[in-house]
């Protein structure tokens, strides 16, 4: 009897402990829900252009964004561990849980609601719109909706980054995915075999890059730098046979 109790309180003590560091880390509040369904089949693709975020390297531990967070698309990519708040809703939360999620997608605003009541991602209002499987990894399913401590976070990826050419000829959109580390992306150059200096790409939407030059019967290099100003640099990541609507895989990762 004296070693269930005794264990019990060592139970206690890990989360109180759990829940004490996160209150004094400095993390930010915010709230939380799910869609997509149980196999988060309804979160593939969305407003960062992933697509399937299985083979793009995200998996299922994503979510959606409002609009306070997915800052025009330049959030894409980029890693939160979230914690559900059990100091404010204890019955619905998983003590002791914690998940890494990667922004995947945005969640727009509902006007018509209240933000308090369905316009969950209204602006101001910081909220993530996780993956189902993802948010009952820290809560349970019949809460709906929870309040969140959340903080930015690196991101640990397998592979190398990830590289898919669409367009067509004199615009090529690159959507750069699987990116490590800060794994949001600030700014993307791109150079073919035959240019002499790196050219600057802009964001078209999400995770995708565009160039305006003619670049057929190159090999593609690329320079991308993170959120947190690190600089990586893919050489001849494509072919000079590259063809649009290809991947490739670079030996490159943060």
């Amino acid at each position: 009897m004296e070693k269930v109790v005794f264990s019990g309180v060592i139970l206690l003590v890990v989360l109180f402990t759990t829940e004490l560091r996160v209150a004094s880390a400095g993390w930010l509040k915010a709230h939380a829900t799910f869609y997509g369904g149980s196999d988060a089949s309804g979160t593939m693709g969305g407003a960062c252009g992933y697509g399937n975020l299985n083979t793009d390297g995200y998996g299922i531990k994503t979510a959606a964004l409002s609009t306070a967070l997915f800052n025009d698309g330049k959030s894409c990519g980029g890693c939160y561990q979230i914690v559900c708040d059990a100091s404010q809703v204890p019955q619905w939360c998983l003590r002791g849980t914690s998940i890494t999620i990667t922004a995947t997608n945005f969640c727009p605003p509902n006007y018509a609601l209240p933000s308090d009541n369905g316009g969950w991602c209204n602006p101001p209002r910081p909220h993530f719109d996780m993956s189902q499987p993802a948010f009952e990894m820290i809560a349970k399913y019949k809460a709906g909706i929870v309040p969140i401590l959340y903080r930015k976070v690196g991101c640990k990826r397998s592979g190398g980054i990830r590289f898919t050419i669409n367009g067509k000829d004199y615009f090529e959109l690159v959507l750069i995915s699987n990116v490590g580390g800060a794994g949001d992306i600030s700014l993307v150059w791109i150079k073919g075999s035959k240019m002499s200096n790196w050219e600057s790409m802009s964001r078209n939407w999400g995770a995708n890059w565009q160039s305006l030059s003619y670049l057929n019967g190159q090999s593609l290099s690329f320079r991308i730098q993170l959120s947190n100003g690190k600089t990586l640099t893919a050489f001849d990541v494509a072919p000079s046979n590259w063809r649009f609507g290809q991947s490739f895989i670079s030996k490159v990762q943060s």
